[in-house]
């Protein structure tokens, strides 16, 4: 494994995407504990595309534009749904001092759909794994499913750290309900925002 795969991996983590924003609004409306839920579930949304693409499925959103527009408009109505249920009271980013936990199966299963939903993502393994297989590798196979597998763990402890640093300021949040008005607009945009890129997104 290069240190080159690690660099491009953390920058591609790191930047904010659905995933990193779904955790941080949780670690904002949950807490720390709900916030990890929310990383193991964005992180399980990656292994159906790592699997399409190391067995060439990505492929067929590729060259498919049927497949790949219906992928894409699922997602488009995923991440506005998000949107609207941030802005929503009592939604996804509804912070009180007394409020009632989400079930783990809910918070963990909406992670992992916004993943599972962006045909993005699929394209993103089939065109990044490939570039640190060496041409020499005996197994380019088991290279491949090493590397997403190392990129899942990369991207499970910087969600970690995003939700925790979102849940460090829950308590600030709780106190000032202007700011928290301010941020549930933030994030509904972001999401509303993110949809209309998919939706223009080409192939």
């Amino acid at each position: 494994m290069s240190i080159e795969f690690l660099i491009t991996s953390m920058i591609v983590i790191l930047l904010p995407g659905t995933g990193v924003l779904y955790t941080l609004a949780v670690g904002l409306g949950r807490g720390f504990r709900a916030s990890v839920v929310a990383a193991v579930g964005c992180t399980f949304g990656i292994v159906p595309h790592m699997i399409a693409s190391i067995v060439g499925l990505a492929a067929l959103l590729h060259t498919s534009a049927v497949a790949f527009q219906i992928i894409k408009y699922a997602g488009v109505a995923y991440l506005l749904y998000m949107a609207w249920n941030i802005l929503r009271e009592g939604g996804a980013l509804d912070v009180s001092a007394d409020q009632k936990p989400q079930s783990v199966w809910k918070t963990a299963r909406t992670g992992t759909l916004i993943n599972v939903l962006n045909p993005k993502l699929s394209l993103f393994f089939l065109a990044f794994l490939p570039q640190f297989v060496p041409a020499t590798a005996a197994n380019p196979t088991a290279m491949m499913v090493m590397l997403a597998l190392v990129f899942m763990a990369l991207t499970f402890l910087v969600f970690v750290l995003y939700g925790a640093s979102a849940a460090l300021a829950r308590d600030y949040v709780i106190s000032r309900p202007a700011v928290m008005a301010w941020l549930r607009r933030s994030f509904a945009a972001a999401f509303g925002v993110l949809g209309l890129r998919l939706a223009f997104a080409e192939r």
